[in-house]
């Protein structure tokens, strides 16, 4: 009956697209205690029903392919053979560090038939990082491309090595996994609470962190993520992201396949936005999600040229500008959807399909959870941390933070700290303020790097930016803008003039940015930036008293005086 259940909430959930109301009131999770998604889900289900022959995987750039529920069934059916051939079996822990390709998804769908534990592992990682993944992931199987094998040697020789594209010395070929047999038998019904995935997250202010997440966190959590799209059956959905992160499981695995809709994945070399939405409008894609850089990106093309069938777009990952959304509007006719969640969890906000957009706010809490702002000593309030409710607590949430000796830490005492500062209007909507250890103090204010950083990135020379306090005598603290400029633009004194010229007519004097520093930022292997090395950077030149060639203040601007 299990599947049953996950069918019901499913079902009740594509009913309430475009309302949210009756969603937030009526949903509620399904009781089970046994589910293995890739067979009750998968395999009973869309690769038997009517839309077996449908697309489930389509790839166009590097790697192309197009593969159907049905064969996508039979051949991780094989591919998990294959690793029970080699010894492979329930609970052991296979690091995945493919890229887009075919064998990444059947690869996903067999360890979970078997009941093994997948490593999500980006290609970017280095032998260090991957060590680090081995020691305290207790990886034993390797499946990643023959490219990469060279990452691995010197490891322990009792890893099972799986390479695809060819095998080189002491490494099992990935095609010998293919030639296994076409049916699958499990070796028992899955718990619901066995572990499926094992994260680490991106490390933006500590060494990166184990999530573990089991065989209904991810797979029914993302019912949830499923609605915020609004994906329906035999839809073409389009996330930009990539392998090895929790927003590629999201959405180019559980919430479009949840939908019975097809993954669309276009491989570049290096991202070209005019080439991706020449991809968009001929590939008939009716669903996409891509980060604010993205977004911003298309906005310096012709997005008008472009005619698209599509019919939901949205953006996660970070706030999205409300220039950009406006953009969007005007050329496309489609309103950018936010959403907000995390390696720990599936989506928890957003904006849902049919809802009233209030740009710079992520939306209201998901069906299913219960949201709360609560400060450092559990109280409600206005401006605080976002918590969840774990009483109960939402299926969509991980199991714990694994600690090096294999033990999980508790999620908390009645709410799970997310660790990002917002607020909450009189509608329920919820704005981001910022990571609550990046927001600061200066002269008695609260700042919050994301509002100045907002800003900054609206002025053309601007490419990316980050903002930390910056010691003061005066002041205790002030904001420091390190930026990153676009192509073309020169690191001067007129271009950092013009940049808090273009601060002094968009913010309250409390808010300015006093300093200014051309730098290339610091960024985390997954791309986000690691401001807790900038704050670091700013206390030791403090206590050293010195200063950056590249650093411009407020005061060596006479010209600002007069403003």
């Amino acid at each position: 009956m299990t599947a049953e259940a996950f069918k019901a909430a499913r079902d009740f959930l594509m009913a309430h697209q475009n309302d949210y109301a009756s969603a937030h009131r009526d949903f509620r999770w399904p009781e089970m205690t046994h589910f293995n998604w890739a067979l009750d889900w998968f395999d009973a289900e869309l690769a038997r029903g009517e839309g077996a022959n449908r697309a489930a995987l389509t790839i166009v750039g590097e790697g192309a392919a197009s593969i159907t529920f049905a064969e996508l069934s039979e051949s991780s059916d094989r591919v998990a053979n294959g690793l029970r051939a080699l010894g492979v079996k329930r609970g052991d822990r296979i690091l995945l560090m493919l890229g887009n390709v075919v064998p990444l998804w059947e690869v996903m769908l067999a360890a979970m038939k078997l009941g093994a534990v997948v490593i999500p592992a980006t290609t970017l990682l280095t032998p260090t990082d991957l060590a680090d993944r081995f020691e305290r992931g207790r990886a034993r199987v390797v499946v990643t491309a023959a490219a990469e094998a060279a990452k691995f040697a010197g490891f322990d020789a009792g890893l099972t090595l799986i390479a695809v594209g060819g095998a080189p010395a002491g490494w099992h070929s990935y095609d010998d996994l293919l030639a296994a047999p076409a049916t699958f038998v499990p070796d028992g019904p899955t718990p619901v609470t066995d572990p499926l995935l094992l994260y680490f997250t991106s490390g933006t202010t500590s060494r990166p962190k184990l999530v573990e997440h089991n065989h209904q966190s991810y797979p029914v959590g993302h019912l949830i993520t499923m609605y915020w799209i609004g994906l329906r059956p035999g839809d073409v959905h389009l996330n930009i992201s990539s392998p090895g992160w929790a927003k590629h499981a999201y959405s180019c695995f559980f919430a479009p396949w949840n939908a019975g809709a097809t993954v669309f994945i276009a491989n570049q070399p290096r991202f070209n936005a005019r080439a991706m939405l020449e991809t968009l409008a001929a590939n008939k894609i009716t669903t996409i999600c891509a980060p604010p850089t993205v977004w911003r990106m298309f906005a310096q093309e012709d997005m008008k040229a472009y005619r698209t069938s599509l019919r939901e777009v949205l953006s996660a990952g970070e706030p999205l500008n409300p220039e950009i959304i406006e953009h969007v509007q005007s050329v496309w006719g489609k309103t950018p959807r936010e959403g907000y969640g995390q390696t720990e969890t599936t989506l928890q906000i957003g904006c849902y399909p049919g809802q009233t957009v209030k740009p710079g706010s992520m939306g209201q809490e998901a069906p299913g959870f219960h949201i709360r702002l609560l400060d450092a000593d559990g109280n409600e309030a206005e401006e605080a941390e976002v918590c969840i409710d774990l009483n109960p607590a939402p299926v969509g949430l991980m199991r714990g933070y694994q600690n090096d000796d294999g033990s999980f830490a508790a999620l908390g005492q009645g709410a799970y700290r997310t660790g990002d500062v917002a607020t909450k209007d009189a509608d329920g909507y919820f704005t981001y303020v910022g990571r609550s250890d990046d927001v600061f103090k200066a002269s008695d204010y609260r700042i919050s790097p994301f509002e100045l950083e907002s800003v900054l990135i609206e002025h053309p020379a601007i490419a990316e930016a980050a903002v930390v306090p910056a010691p003061d005598a005066m002041r205790m603290a002030v904001p420091k803008a390190y930026v990153s400029l676009a192509g073309g633009a020169v690191p001067d004194r007129a271009t950092a003039l013009s940049i808090f010229l273009h601060m002094r007519g968009r913010l309250a004097p409390f808010k300015r940015v006093r300093r200014l520093e051309f730098s290339e930022l610091p960024k985390t292997i997954s791309g986000k930036i690691r401001r807790v090395e900038l704050r670091k950077t700013e206390e030791d030149r403090h206590a050293a008293g010195t200063r950056e060639p590249a650093e411009f203040r407020e005061e060596d601007f006479p010209e600002l005086r007069q403003a």
